[in-house]
């Protein structure tokens, strides 16, 4: 994948269906703004693209797609969705937080009897995010939040393939760089303190020195 040349960073926020990553999201963004960045969200796969709302429509079981052509639709989706909202942003020095990205993709379409390599492979002309956080809940923690939700599952809300594709995210922060795994299982305060030093040093810290004069 392609390292970030922009102003701006590209965060990208992983982790099973169930996980607890959009409440992560909300405190990630509160915490950049607190540190004055300027900062936008998103999300994949999108409903901004054609490919995107296929998707949707393959994850809701409305249609149903062949797991090599749902992840093409993926990667066609990614491709407009970095062409036409997170590059744009990034150059302009915005940070960009995104539930879900590429990672997704080699472990969910792993779920479903994919090659990781070629998976891989599908993504390679596009971006590295600056950080990326897997909050890693177990398969059975997660069918349990799904459940309480009350609502449809989902494709990939199985725990067999949460099991699987749990399999992966394991593996990815030894595929790539800047990625990093969070104890998603300890209350919602917990995980973010984790995040939040996480960011600091990884993203913040060179800003912070400059701004107390150490550099």
């Amino acid at each position: 994948m392609i390292k970030n040349t922009f102003t701006g960073k590209f965060i990208v926020v992983e982790g099973l269906d169930g996980s607890g990553k959009n409440a992560q999201i909300d405190l990630i963004i509160e915490y950049l703004e607190k540190k004055g960045k300027k900062v936008i969200t998103t999300k994949e796969p999108t409903i901004d693209s054609e490919a995107g709302r296929k998707v949707k429509q393959a994850l809701r079981k409305e249609i149903y797609v062949e797991p090599l052509e749902l992840q093409k639709l993926y990667v066609q989706d990614r491709k407009e969705h970095l062409e036409n909202k997170v590059i744009p942003a990034l150059e302009e020095g915005i940070f960009v937080v995104s539930s879900r990205y590429a990672f997704s993709t080699f472990a969910y379409g792993y779920s479903d009897g994919l090659d990781v390599d070629l998976l891989v492979k599908m993504n390679d002309n596009f971006l590295l995010p600056d950080l990326t956080l897997i909050v890693d809940v177990s398969p059975d923690s997660c069918i349990k939040r799904i459940e309480g939700r009350g609502e449809p599952k989902e494709l990939f809300e199985q725990k067999e393939k949460l099991t699987k594709v749990n399999e992966i995210y394991k593996k990815i922060p030894e595929m790539f760089e800047n990625v990093h795994e969070v104890n998603g299982e300890k209350p919602i305060p917990e995980v973010f303190d984790e995040i939040k030093n996480i960011i600091d040093s990884k993203l913040l810290k060179h800003e912070n020195l400059t701004e107390s004069g150490k550099l």
